[in-house]
Parts: C-alpha cells; structure tokens; sequence
C-alpha cells in the first residue's frame, strides 16, 4: 500500500514537472507579426530588435522600413501590417477613421524637433515674424507644431511667417549648401546639418516652445506604435510579448549608442554611424505603455484639437484607443 502511495506521489510531481516546463516554453509565442517601422527616431529605437529579426533571434517577425507614415497607414487598413510606427496625430487620425480599427499600444519618441537657422535672429517664435520657414511632415506633427507655436508668439501662419513644405531630405540638402536660412526639421536630419554645415544652429528647441505655450504639463509626443485591433484580439500573448522585445531594443540602443551607430547606418536610417552616434541622445526614444500611455499623451491630444480638431481626426480618442495590455 505505502508503495502504490509513493509511486502515485512520484507520478504527481512528474506530472507537476512536466506543466511547468511546459508553461515556460509557453511564454514564447511564434505568431507572424508583420511590423511598419518609420525611417528617423522610431527607426532608430527599433533597429536592434528589426537586426536580431533578421539573424534569425525572432523569425516571425517581419519588418517594414519606410519614410512615409501613409504607407503604413494604407497597410495597416488593408491588413498587410499588423503593427505599425506613427506620428501621435496620425495614430487617433487612423483610430477614428477605422472607427476604433486600431489601438496605440506604446508612445516611442517624444520631442525632437528643432527649428535651426543660418543666422542669428531667431531666439524665440516671435522672431520669426516676417521669415519663411521651411519644413517637413505637412499634414502630420510638424506642421500642426510649426502652426502652433507660430500663434502662440500672438502671429498666423501664411501671413505673419510664410511656411514651406519639402522632404525633410530636401530641406536639409538645401540648409546644408546655405540656399535657406531657416528651417525647422526633426532628428536625426537635425545631426546631419549641423555636422556639415558649421554656421547652422539650433534657434528653437519646439519641444521646450511647446511646453511653454500649452503651460498645462503635457509632454510634446511625436511618434508611437499601434497595432489593428482585431490583431490584439486574437493574439493577446503576441501583442504583450513583442512589446517587451521592443522595449529591449530601445534599451540596447540607449547602452550601447556605438553599436546601435553601426546599425542605424546599416538600414540607411543616417548617412553614416558617425551622424547616428550624435543622432541617437538626442531622438527622445523612449518606450511608454500600459497604465502610463493615456496620461503621457492624451494632454498633447487635447492641445492639438483645440488648436484644429481636424488634426487628430476630428474628436479625441476613446477609451478603447488606449491598450493597457489588459
């Protein structure tokens, strides 16, 4: 009797042994996860994980490289992707256009705009009264930015101060030979011309003028990830796991901005791993989630719908646009 006992209580730790093991292999989840990522900052915070993808560390997942945030957009809709990198303002444009279709699921980049000149004259946004100012992202963060804090110094774009609007590529070819004076551009084309052109400066960081003018602690919020709805639904584990790797590449990119350098030049996001090691302590990479996303971005929101409502998609965000990973 006592034999059959202890060969039963043999048999239940067995048992017990083999449901843990098999709970650990569980964690990993191989769900084909096809991934947009933006060329700049975002690009930038998700290189190490889009290298380790492709050496075969995460071979379900597959990446997407691109300068336009349309693309991503029009691939999220049709389903080709299921996460994708966004300006903040895009994200909720695309939320309430899918009528809750996607979710924000991690803000990535904060601010990194800086308005620079070739020149001395500008030291604060009312001193570009009567300048034109070239800039990229029509449609997107930058312009409503630009808007903003032009009428914050009391003035009104296209009258007060006339604004451009060029690929950020040619803008910074132009500030380079000296052909513009002013611009306002994003990191890391902030690092390339200020590296090759010497007489260029930094005249106003727009973080800092947006902080000022909104005065209600909201934080200027560039870039984020969302993710198709539908594809939370049905791949909860996936979602929550991919997030953790994303969070590991920003922080591998942080340690070691040598190494990150290296590979930020291998994807073509900077022209050279010398700009990028300049570049990455000044792209605001950052890795927000969970319970601490809707308060790190819904004041920049309502900043940016009572300066144009048409420029979040003509009504805040829901709740159900907020993944809490819940």
């Amino acid at each position: 009797m006592k034999i059959k006992k202890f060969t039963a209580l043999l048999l239940v730790f067995a048992m017990a042994g083999a449901l843990l093991s098999g709970c650990g292999t569980a964690k990993k989840d191989d769900t084909e996860i096809n991934v947009g990522v933006l060329k700049g900052p975002t690009g930038i915070g998700a290189i190490k994980i889009m290298d380790d993808s492709e050496n075969g560390v995460y071979p379900n997942y597959h990446f997407t490289l691109t300068p336009e945030p349309t693309d991503i957009v029009a691939r999220l809709s049709n389903g080709d992707l299921d996460i994708g990198a966004l300006p903040t303002n895009v994200a909720s444009n695309l939320y309430n256009k899918t009528k809750g279709g996607v979710q924000i699921i991690a803000l990535n980049t904060l601010g990194v705009l800086y308005v620079l000149e070739n020149g001395n004259t500008v030291n604060s946004p009312a001193d570009l009264k009567g300048k034109t100012i070239y800039c990229n992202g029509q449609g997107n963060n930058p312009e409503f930015m630009i808007n903003y804090i032009i009428r914050s110094a009391g003035l009104e774009p296209g009258k007060d101060v006339m604004v451009e609007f060029l690929e950020a590529s040619d803008i910074a070819a132009k500030m380079i030979k000296g052909d513009i004076d002013l611009c306002m551009l994003p990191v890391p084309a902030v690092t390339t011309v200020m590296m090759k052109n010497e007489n260029v400066r930094q005249a106003l960081d727009v973080a800092e003028e947006y902080k000022k003018a909104a005065n209600d602690g909201s934080v200027l919020t560039m870039g984020c990830l969302v993710a198709r709805t539908d594809f939370i639904k049905e791949h909860p584990q996936a979602v929550k796991q991919f997030l953790e790797n994303y969070e590991a590449s920003i922080q591998d990119v942080l340690k070691d901005v040598d190494a990150a350098a290296e590979l930020v030049a291998k994807y073509e996001i900077t022209g050279n791993a010398q700009i990028a090691a300049k570049a990455i302590p000044d792209a605001s990479i950052v890795c927000i989630t969970g319970k601490d996303l809707r308060p790190s971005v819904e004041g920049y929101y309502q900043v940016l719908f009572d300066s144009d409502p048409k420029s979040i998609g003509g009504a805040m965000p829901g709740d159900d646009f907020y993944y809490t990973g819940k």
